[in-house]
């Protein structure tokens, strides 16, 4: 077991462990921690406990010290400075004339590096556009590509669902999502249709996935051949698993029937069927 701190950066996204070392912290305060962008400060967002080794992704960088009142208002003083050089970042973007769309600045808490995030659908060369950033600063100049999705999380807006977008709201690591998944659920299979504001397939497909796969067992499948309650064979053309009703023809030109799940028995199953075949 391992003694842990669990915080968070700019107020959304993942959750960081850090090893406390000596130091006590309740939820809600400030930390120093360094990071790969260099020293940061990062609210706790789980106070002090313990975890399991396995869990541990990689080993536990140390808490520097908790932030201070000096910190929090150089932090805020940061934030002012960084939307500046954000504004410089883009006119120099025009400048270079490069495909690629600023997000956001952020000064590390010493003020000794700058990052300029931003997205971009291919590769970009950014050597000319680093000689002339570097003079505008006193600071090191870094630029980092990030996904769609970490970029839907900064800038935020309104899902589908008219709510405000589950990775600014609440969610904390981005889970897989397939079509599959969507499939399963009698969802549209048109990507625009199930596409979030990041243009990737919406988060909240994956939340009630497992349910759908547990329902999934008790249900026959589309292309199984079953018994109605009137003693005939009939083929299933879809499945609704939340109302646990399946659709039915008992021959290509008849209509539909929708009947309940317990009013019908399996005759063969799809993969009888494929073996038959």
């Amino acid at each position: 077991m391992a003694k842990v701190v669990g915080i968070q950066f700019n107020g959304a996204g993942r959750i960081y462990y850090f090893d406390p070392i000596h130091l006590e912290f309740n939820v809600g305060e400030y930390a120093i921690v360094e990071t790969v962008r260099g020293l940061e400060i990062g609210k706790v967002i789980i106070a002090n406990t313990t975890l399991d080794d396995e869990k541990l992704e990689a080993a536990l960088k140390p808490v520097i010290r908790k932030a201070s009142k000096r910190d929090i208002d150089q932090n805020e003083k940061n934030k002012v400075m960084s939307e500046k050089a954000f504004e410089i970042f883009k006119k120099n973007v025009r400048k270079c004339n490069l495909d690629m769309k600023p997000l956001y600045a952020e000064y590390t808490i010493d003020c000794s590096k700058i990052v300029f995030y931003y997205t971009a659908d291919d590769r970009v060369d950014f050597r000319e556009l680093l000689k002339s950033l570097a003079p505008e600063f006193r600071a090191r100049v870094e630029l980092r590509q990030i996904g769609p999705r970490e970029a839907a999380r900064y800038l935020g807006g309104i899902g589908s669902c008219g709510m405000e977008v589950c990775c600014k709201r609440h969610l904390r690591d981005f889970d897989i999502v397939t079509m599959k998944m969507a499939k399963d659920q009698n969802l549209s299979l048109n990507v625009q249709k199930i596409s979030g504001v990041c243009g990737k397939l919406l988060c909240c497909i994956a939340y009630e996935n497992e349910i759908y796969q547990e329902i999934k067992k008790e249900m026959p499948q589309v292309g199984s051949i079953v018994k109605t309650p009137n003693d005939v064979e009939a083929k299933i053309i879809s499945v609704d698993y939340i109302q646990k009703t399946v659709r039915v023809q008992e021959t290509p030109d008849s209509l539909p029937t929708t009947l309940k799940v317990s009013d019908i028995s399996v005759v063969k199953t799809k993969e009888q069927l494929k073996n038959e075949k």
